[in-house]
Order: structure tokens, then sequence, then C-alpha cells
């Protein structure tokens, strides 16, 4: 004889006041919850990193992109890469104003040592603009497609025109690599020549 099932008896008592009755559906996992398959996906920093060697590919670029342990400053970074500040590019993502984007973009890149500083005024004659800024963080990730602290002109979202200061030519430079805790080392001749970068002196020193 099958017993009868409690929950269709009348004389079941009910649940003691504060006890929890088991719901069936929080037995289904939320799929929200789930731990994904790290193979079923490519990690941000691994998809930066990707789209700035297939950029150095593509335009003939030989490059090596080495992993590092995060720093505070550029002095610091500088010391865990075995290199001088100097040898560290800042890639620079300006905006120009509405009135002088015309059809070179509304952005550009700026390439600076570390030991300096961006010159405002001296960029702007050279680009030939009265006004530039750096725009804000969103902005910055929107036009390149990388956050800052990794951008740089390879595998950019887009490809805006690159100034480089002249200081950086004929060294073995260090830049962001598009993903947080790596670094991208380029001669700089080679970068210069593979972007058609424009070459000026548009830095100071840093104070």
């Amino acid at each position: 004889m099958t017993p009868p099932d409690p929950s269709q008896d009348p004389k079941t008592p009910p649940p003691e006041p504060g006890s929890r009755v088991p719901d069936p559906e929080s037995r289904v996992p939320d799929p929200e919850s789930r731990v994904p398959d790290p193979e079923s996906r490519v990690p941000e920093l691994v998809e930066g990193t990707a789209r700035v060697r297939a950029a150095a590919s593509a335009r003939g670029l030989t490059i090596e992109i080495k992993e590092r342990p995060a720093a505070k400053s550029l002095p610091e970074a500088a010391e865990v890469l075995g290199i001088r500040p100097a040898d560290i590019v800042k890639t620079l993502v300006v905006k120009r104003s509405s009135a002088g984007a015309g059809a070179a973009g509304e952005y550009l890149f700026a390439l600076i040592p570390g030991d300096r500083a961006i010159s405002w005024s001296k960029l702007r004659a050279v680009v030939g603009v009265n006004k530039l800024q750096l725009p804000d963080a969103d902005r910055a990730l929107a036009a390149t497609g990388y956050e800052r602290g990794t951008i740089t002109p390879l595998g950019s979202a887009h490809d805006w025109p690159v100034y480089a200061d002249a200081e950086i030519v004929g060294r073995r430079i260090a830049m962001g690599a598009g993903a947080h805790g790596y670094s991208l080392f380029v001669e700089s001749d080679d970068l210069i020549a593979a972007y058609g970068a424009t070459v000026a002196d548009i830095s100071q020193p840093l104070g």
C-alpha cells in the first residue's frame, strides 16, 4: 500500500512558526551564479594584448610583451622593468576641439617620454589648433578601446594620428600593452615609421 502524500493530507500539522519550508525552485542553480569554465572565455587582459600583437603583426612591427607586477608610479615601473623612466613612453589620447577636428579625426595620440611632461602650447602649434584637452576616462576608453594606463596606438579602436616627441627617437621604449600588468617593448623608430607618426618637440621638463 502506497503511503499517503503528507502534502495532500489535511491532518498534516502546519509548519512550526519560524521554520523554513524548502522552496523547490531554490534547488535550481541560478545561471548567473555559475562559475564559468576558464577555457570558455577570454580574459580582458588577454584580449587587449592579443589586439596589440595582431596590430603589430599587420604592420610588420617586432614587439615584445612582458608581464610585470603592479607599480604605484612610473619610476617604480621603470625600476621593475630595469630601464630608465625616460624609456617608458606615455601614450596620451588627446581630444581636439570640435572645430579643429576636421578630416584628421576627433582625437590624436601623443607619445611622451616618462621623465617629461606634455607641452600643450608646443603640441597645439604642431597640430595647428587652438584647443586640446585630455578626455575623461570613459571617453578615452571609447576612443581607444583601452583603459588608462594600458593605452597604446597598437590595436586601438581607431587609428588616430600619432605625434611622437623628438626625445624618444632612436630608443628601445616600453609603453602600454593593452592590459594592466603588461608592458610592450618596441624600437621607437620602427613604431614611428609603422604609424607615419609626426615627430616634433612636444614635451617639457616635469614640474
